[in-house]
This record gives structure tokens, C-alpha cells and sequence, in this order.
């Protein structure tokens, strides 16, 4: 049986919380840049309290506008500033990991990986140090990647325990230019957490798993004993639940 983290931003955890502590649920709690600077520590420690069978806890980073791997100083110094927020966050509530989105898009860049992962590595390395004082997985999430070998790239150059990806299923089936198992078969050995959730390859639905065409054995089984961090990113509680039913079918 595996429970897995359900995905709710921090400003709606007040509306959910009943039932969240009902179902005693696992969470990764989203942070957006919206309202990351109202934040306050007297808060978290409140809901850490709130939470108190002691869930298991992951955090999602803003991303909006920002670019670990932007050309331009200012808009990554920015970047950096917002994350390091997170580790602020980390401090309280004791995350099992952090998730981060990589900021790569083939056309933004002129079809030149280098460029962005130059950059990138001038980014990471501060917070896998601060992963690493702390026993926190980096885990960055493949968004508009219509292949794997920008991420691939970026785990090979990081070469840290700490710093892994977050196989998001849902992104996957919509952007992908290129077959389920090329993925696996270049980011298996880094796979820290998934992101499960399913479309029909038309929006980025967020739909129960099983209600969409994303191939769902095909990732398990190729998955195989590994047992990274679940969590599941479905947009309402009763797909959230279905999910959750879903998965411990496939595990």
C-alpha cells in the first residue's frame, strides 16, 4: 500500500484541510510567486501543527517568470532570490524534497542546450549544498521538454545525490516528440519523484490517472523496484482519490 503526496497549493491548504486531515494525506505544497512574500513562519509552524499525524512532506517552488538557466544576470539573480525562499520554508517544515521547474524551452534558447545548461550550472550548485546540510532531494521537473536530453545533461554535469528529476507523467504525454521509454531509458537513474496526472494530449488537463492516454503500465513496469517519491497532481479531491486508487492498483 503506498501513500502517496496529493498536490495543493499552500493558499487553498485552508479550504482542504478537514478532509486533509481526515484521509491523513501526504502533501506537496505548492508555493507561487504570487504570494510567496506573505508567508509567514508563524503560519507554517501552525499547519505544521495542524498536521499533526505527521505526514510526509513535499514542496513545489514558484516558476513563473523565472529562469535557473537565464542569460540575462538580473532575471537569474531574481531566480535565485525566490528559491532561496524555499530553503527558508524547508527549515519548518522538513520536505522530503523540493521541486523545481528547469526553465528550458528549445526555442527560447535557439535550439542551443548549452546556453541554457552554462547557465544552469552556475545556479545549482548553492542549492544542492543547502539540499545536502539538510537531507533534501533537488528534484527538477520536465515541463515543455519534448525530450529528455536537456535534463539528462543537467543530472550528468550536477553528479549529486541530492539533485535527481521529477518525471512529471501529464507533461510528458503532451509535449513529448519522442517514445515513453526513451525517457525512461536516459532519466531512470535519476528519477526522484513523479508527477502523476493524465491528458489527453490536447491540455495539460491534470485528470485522474487512467483518464487520459498517457501509458501508465508502461512507466511501472519499466520502473520496475524503484520506489521514488509518489505524488499525485490531480486538479479535484475526487480525482485525487481515484488516483490514489490507481495507483496502489499498479504497485
Amino acid at each position: 500500500m503506498v501513500d502517496p503526496h496529493i498536490h495543493v497549493p499552500y493558499d487553498r491548504v485552508s479550504e482542504y484541510l478537514s478532509f486533509i486531515q481526515q484521509k491523513k494525506i501526504n502533501l506537496e505544497l505548492y508555493f507561487p510567486s504570487t504570494g510567496i512574500d506573505t508567508v509567514r513562519s508563524t503560519d507554517l509552524i501552525q499547519l505544521k501543527k495542524n498536521l499533526d499525524y505527521a505526514p510526509s512532506l513535499s514542496i513545489h517552488a514558484p516558476f513563473m517568470d523565472l529562469s535557473p538557466g537565464g542569460v540575462d544576470p538580473k532575471v537569474r539573480a531574481v531566480t535565485i532570490e525566490r528559491f532561496l525562499l524555499m530553503f527558508d520554508i524547508a527549515e519548518i517544515l522538513d520536505p522530503k524534497s523540493i521541486v523545481f521547474h528547469s526553465g528550458y524551452e528549445k526555442w527560447r534558447y535557439a535550439l542551443n542546450v548549452d546556453v541554457w545548461l552554462k547557465q544552469s550550472l552556475k545556479t545549482w550548485p548553492l542549492f544542492v549544498r543547502k539540499a545536502a546540510e539538510r537531507d533534501i532531494k533537488i528534484v527538477i521537473e520536465n515541463v515543455f521538454e519534448d525530450e529528455p536530453g536537456n535534463l539528462r545533461l543537467l543530472m550528468e554535469e550536477m553528479g549529486s545525490e541530492h539533485f535527481g528529476i521529477c518525471f512529471d507523467t501529464g507533461h510528458c504525454n503532451l509535449f513529448s516528440s519522442v517514445p515513453l521509454d526513451e525517457w525512461i531509458g536516459q532519466l531512470k537513474p535519476y528519477i526522484r519523484e513523479l508527477h502523476l496526472h493524465d491528458n489527453n494530449g490536447a491540455g495539460d488537463d491534470h485528470k485522474a490517472i487512467g483518464d487520459g492516454t498517457f501509458n501508465f503500465d508502461l512507466l511501472f513496469s519499466s520502473l520496475g523496484d524503484m520506489r521514488p517519491i509518489y505524488t499525485i497532481e490531480a486538479h479535484t479531491a475526487d480525482d485525487a482519490l481515484k488516483s490514489m486508487r490507481k495507483l496502489n492498483e499498479y504497485l
